[in-house]
Parts: C-alpha cells; structure tokens; sequence
C-alpha cells in the first residue's frame, strides 16, 4: 500500500492496453505502476512492492508472460497476479492456472466492472478520497 491505497502493478507491451488499464484502475481507487516490457516489470515489482500484478501472457516473445510469473512469484509468492490474454477460453481452458500460482485469467478486452469487483474481492475495497 502506498499512501492508503492498494498499488496494482501493470505489465503489457501494448501502449493500447496499458494505458486504459491505469484509467480504469486508479478510477477504482487504486495506484498504479506500469512496465512496458518483462525486464521493466522485474524492475517496477521490486521499486513499487504491489499489492497485485496484472500481465500480459505474451510480450516480446511468446512465453514471456510466464517467465515473468515465476520471477515474481521467486521474489514474492504472496502476491497475487493475474494474466492478461488475447488467446482467451483455450489459454484458460489448455492451462492449469493454478500450477502457475495466477490468481485468474482476464481475456482482452478486459471489463472494468469485472477486473474492479475482482481487486475489491481479492484486496479489500480501496479507501475513499478524502
């Protein structure tokens, strides 16, 4: 937590996805880094300490979305991530989600009121404005 608020860290190559994600986000209440890349994202876990990660499954290569889950998970196991996927219900349907520790899977485009509702659920509602 930062300041009150649960910090939600973004990690998604696509500019597209990403901003939109931080509007919706901190809109819910929450603070929110962001990391463009896998090796940006390593980098912005360590410095901002979330209280969640949400993914993108495949970045600059195609199992960069699952590398980087076990690199988190090696330096903080407790945190929940979530993976962010175009390939939808067959990555779900294909993958054990839970051998890869994700706490869920979100199928681009992602619904706010969903991913919302999800993060109040998992880290408790975020305080209000004063």
């Amino acid at each position: 937590m930062q300041k009150g608020k649960h910090v939600i860290l973004c990690i998604d190559d696509d500019p597209d996805v990403l901003a939109p994600l931080k509007i919706i986000l901190e809109g819910g209440g929450y603070t929110v880094a962001t990391a463009p890349d896998a090796k940006q994202g390593i980098r912005a876990f360590r410095d901002s300490r979330p209280d969640a990660v949400i993914l993108d499954l495949m970045m600059e290569e195609i199992d960069a979305g699952i590398r980087l889950v076990k690199e988190i998970q090696a330096l903080d196991s407790k945190v929940p991530i979530y993976m962010l996927s175009s390939t939808g219900d067959y990555f779900h349907g294909a993958t054990d989600i839970s051998s890869l520790g994700l706490a869920g899977v979100f199928q681009k485009p992602i619904s706010s009121k969903i991913l919302l509702s999800l993060l109040r659920t998992k880290l408790g509602a975020p305080e209000p404005a004063p």
